[in-house]
């Protein structure tokens, strides 16, 4: 996948942030031909151990976003996420991703992007043994009608402020059309949003402002 080169993130960037999750799990080098594949093969050498754990440290929540943010690969930064959110909870990861959304380089921004659809995994009780003691789980791990509101704001205000065409496709093109997904403090925001989109020379954008006025109609 060339999402990568696409989105600008060096795969040596992302083999950096692996191979310290890596070391956290003790898991030892994983050595493979050709070279550019040694990232994916270390995330695949890691992602069940880390799913088996009842319980991850403290201080292993950075460079696991980290390794979920520098993943180039959005079917598989999952790995990263979903153990973060089974031991950390979802408010927690996502809200990182909003953090990486609004204060990081295009790069991570990217990234956040690609790791905020897998943030929504669903929860079993049966994936991961670190779901909660007895099965129970505490709901405030996974409270994120604020955070999710939060990240419209952040999404919408990085295409008004972005000169990058990429990010401006990335934040918006994933951002729902209804403006009743949208809570009241944000309409304003919207609409100077919509009507910079309906003018934008990118067909993709225009559309994505046709289909919002459409249900708006």
């Amino acid at each position: 996948m060339a999402e990568d080169e696409q989105s600008g993130i060096e795969p040596r960037s992302f083999l950096t942030c692996v191979t310290e999750v890596a070391q956290l799990l003790g898991v030892g080098d994983v050595s493979m031909e050709p070279k550019d594949r040694h990232a994916r093969q270390l995330a695949h050498a890691v992602r069940k151990p880390l799913l088996e754990r009842v319980s991850l440290p403290e201080e292993w929540f950075a460079p696991l976003m980290a390794a979920a943010v520098y993943d180039p690969d959005p079917s598989f930064c999952r790995w990263f996420v979903e153990p973060a959110v089974y031991v950390f909870g979802r408010r927690r990861v996502m809200a990182a991703l909003v953090d990486y959304l609004r204060v990081g380089t295009d790069a991570e921004r990217a990234g956040a992007v690609r790791a905020w659809y897998s943030a929504h995994v669903p929860l079993r009780a049966d994936r991961s043994p670190a779901y909660a003691p007895g099965g129970v789980r505490d709901p405030a791990l996974d409270e994120t009608r604020d955070i999710k509101a939060a990240w419209l704001e952040v999404s919408l205000r990085v295409f008004a402020e972005s000169t990058d065409l990429r990010m401006r496709h990335r934040v918006l093109l994933d951002l729902p059309t209804s403006r009743a997904a949208y809570p009241p403090s944000l309409h304003e925001l919207l609409e100077s949003t919509l009507a910079s989109a309906r003018v934008h020379p990118d067909p993709h954008i225009r559309r994505w402002a046709a289909a919002a006025d459409h249900e708006g109609a």
